[in-house]
């Protein structure tokens, strides 16, 4: 099985490469959808720059899935395929080639040849159905390394194994956005309010990884502006 693991830059990616790696399965790429406008990844709002450095501190190839900002769920549906079905010279990129002993012909290829595409989805199941139909239509699967798992359990895990996140989104209809620029450890487990999913599953909030057990060293960043849209607060993160 050649997988494909979908990275958001958040804790969840990071324990579902953790979860493959230890069971033996490497993936061939990471793949992840960034707003073309603003060069940053999507929802997340993390910049370009981060990403690209978190591949190559896992030491895997990256291949980014470029959207407009305010795009349709069917344009996004158009490029992702478009993605995976691409000429396999086109795609990758990043200095984490090189760490993975692949060209970037052959990063592309097997993109394009592999049959699965991982996410780190934990019990929505609806969210499962979508992507599986997705990836149906194109001929491949999707695969859930970290379906099922207790989310308060899975963050005590994230914590306890030595990874370093910040979150960088709360939305505000769930979520105090006092929390948003804090570091998710135990302190912060203990001051989520009641309702609010540990994992942050039902969109309470999103995390960028900077360190932990799947890099090979930690990303320096420091604290940048604050961001209010109304419902969701971002915390910008700047590379240190």
């Amino acid at each position: 099985m050649s997988v494909v693991l979908s990275w958001s830059g958040g804790k969840d990616s990071a324990l579902g490469l953790w979860t493959m790696r230890a069971a033996g399965t490497e993936p061939v790429a990471l793949l992840t959808t960034v707003n073309e406008d603003h060069g940053r990844i999507s929802i997340h709002g993390v910049r370009r720059e981060l990403l690209h450095a978190q591949a190559a501190a896992v030491g895997l190839p990256l291949v980014e899935v470029g959207i407009p900002t305010g795009a349709s769920n069917a344009l996004y549906e158009e490029r992702l395929a478009a993605k995976l079905t691409a000429d396999p010279h086109a795609g990758a990129v990043g200095p984490s080639l090189a760490a993975a002993d692949r060209s970037p012909a052959d990063a592309d290829a097997s993109l394009t040849d592999a049959d699965t595409v991982a996410f780190a989805d934990l019990f929505l199941a609806d969210i499962r159905a979508y992507r599986e139909r997705q990836l149906a239509a194109l001929g491949r699967r999707a695969s859930f390394p970290l379906w099922g798992r207790d989310t308060a359990a899975l963050a005590r895990t994230f914590v306890a194994a030595g990874f370093g996140a910040t979150l960088v989104v709360v939305d505000t209809e769930q979520l105090d956005p006092s929390f948003v620029g804090r570091r998710f450890d135990a302190e912060l487990l203990r001051d989520l309010p009641a309702g609010v999913d540990p994992c942050g599953e039902n969109g309470e909030f999103h995390t960028f990884v900077d360190s932990g057990p799947i890099f090979d060293a930690p990303i320096p960043v420091e604290p940048g502006e604050l961001h209010d849209e109304g419902r969701f607060v971002y915390r910008d993160l700047h590379p240190a």
